[in-house]
């Protein structure tokens, strides 16, 4: 059952006050579109943000690097395990959308970067991202690590102070960012956009493979 004391909504007016300002840079930066022909529902990023690139750990305890995942369309996500909401709802929602876009999602790979990697281990990563999906990566590390990937794509999360019973909550940003195969980052999804748009804009991409 999700809290409904005064700290949980002070915490999720903060959580939303940071979705409502991504929303807002978002739709500053889906102004500027490129002239490639290609009619996007999502915000258009490319050239606004930086190549995919990090150094983490994923669900199985390995090293990884965002050049391991070349060569499939990445839809990276911020949250943690322990979210009582947007987390869940969020994975759910794509897991639909890989379902949508039938053979075409063994090209897209979903990377759940933890805001919370204190509790957060690998193994507590892979149980919870597979319960979604299958296609599905938990990335975790240090907490230096986390926070340079956070800043690297201006995204935001903040740690709520504990509660009675020791436990606490991360207020973060829950935009999804979507690279194509070469790491381009190319669009940005908003929470306040439809499934139909990420299922047509995810289609695009992965029918065009490899764009330069």
């Amino acid at each position: 059952m999700i809290p409904t004391d005064s700290r949980t909504k002070r915490c999720r007016t903060r959580h939303w006050l940071m979705l409502l300002m991504l929303a807002l840079g978002a739709g500053l930066l889906g102004g500027c579109h490129r002239d490639d022909g290609l009619d996007w529902h999502l915000n258009d990023i490319s050239g606004h943000m930086p190549d995919l690139d990090f150094h983490l750990v994923d669900d199985h305890g390995k090293s990884v690097t965002g050049q391991d995942y070349r060569g499939k369309v990445v839809l990276l996500y911020f949250g943690y395990t322990h979210c009582p909401d947007v987390c869940p709802l969020t994975l759910a929602q794509l897991h639909v959308v890989m379902q949508r876009l039938g053979p075409l999602a063994d090209g897209a790979r979903i990377l759940f970067v933890s805001v919370d990697p204190a509790r957060d281990t690998p193994d507590i990563m892979h149980a919870y991202v597979n319960a979604f999906d299958p296609r599905a990566v938990g990335l975790t590390g240090s907490p230096r690590d986390i926070e340079t990937l956070s800043k690297r794509y201006r995204s935001a999360f903040t740690r709520e102070p504990d509660r009675a019973d020791g436990q606490y909550e991360v207020s973060h940003s829950s935009a999804i960012y979507v690279f194509d195969g070469n790491g381009k980052a190319r669009l940005l999804a908003t929470p306040n956009q439809s499934q139909d748009d990420m299922v047509h804009d995810l289609h695009l991409l992965l029918s065009l493979g490899h764009p330069s």
